[in-house]
């Protein structure tokens, strides 16, 4: 089974990416000893520019191989966008660019106080997942997916991680918290940017 290395510890992301690589027999793993290697700010104005930050750093340390890194964030259209690229500290104290990040409990409390007076329909909101892959420090290409949704004012579902109980997918009728791993696959950002990163990495990699 051919594997692909991802620069990341989230126990979500590689979940969610492992549900759609299973699909077309690719196994995802961490790069080896991840935890260990010096951690790369994201102080990119966009998912794409982090995503390409993460990738070139971590791939110096896999010579060879093929990395992906993504950065992916919630954009709340009555918000003007935020969180956006600040979604992981939306609640954080630390200062901007601290790289300090906040409880995922933290960031959905902040975001229900933001948003709780508004009527359902403008509480428009989508997710944006942007893929890099590198080698040897150069990025190779990059990956975009989207999923539009609305936000709730109260949690639902167990599942996922982040802003998912708080984001409902009106095309399921369900937040992305209640999906299993193969059905956020079907439905998520990650899941479109990561099957477009399959396609071109089955023909390129």
């Amino acid at each position: 089974m051919n594997s692909i290395l991802v620069a990341t510890s989230n126990a979500g992301k590689l979940r969610d990416f492992a549900g759609a690589a299973s699909a077309v027999g690719i196994e995802v793993r961490p790069i080896p000893d991840f935890s260990s290697l010096p951690s790369v700010v994201e102080d990119g104005s966009t998912f794409e520019a982090n995503a390409r930050k993460k990738a070139e750093a971590y791939s110096l340390h896999v010579p060879g191989n093929i990395v992906i890194a993504d950065d992916s964030g919630l954009e709340v259209d009555a918000l003007g966008g935020a969180p956006g690229v600040h979604s992981a500290r939306y609640a954080a104290s630390g200062p901007p660019g601290s790289g300090a990040n906040a409880e995922d409990e933290e960031n959905n409390a902040k975001l229900i106080r933001e948003i709780r007076r508004l009527p359902p329909e403008e509480r428009t909101a989508r997710f944006v997942c942007s893929i890099a892959a590198a080698r040897d420090g150069t990025t190779l290409r990059v990956f975009e997916g989207k999923a539009e949704g609305l936000i709730l004012t109260a949690p639902r579902g167990t599942g996922g991680f982040g802003y998912d109980p708080l984001f409902y997918c009106p095309r399921i009728g369900k937040a992305f918290a209640e999906l299993s791993a193969a059905e956020k696959a079907n439905y998520s950002h990650r899941g479109e940017a990561f099957r477009r990163f399959l396609e071109w990495y089955r023909l390129e990699g």
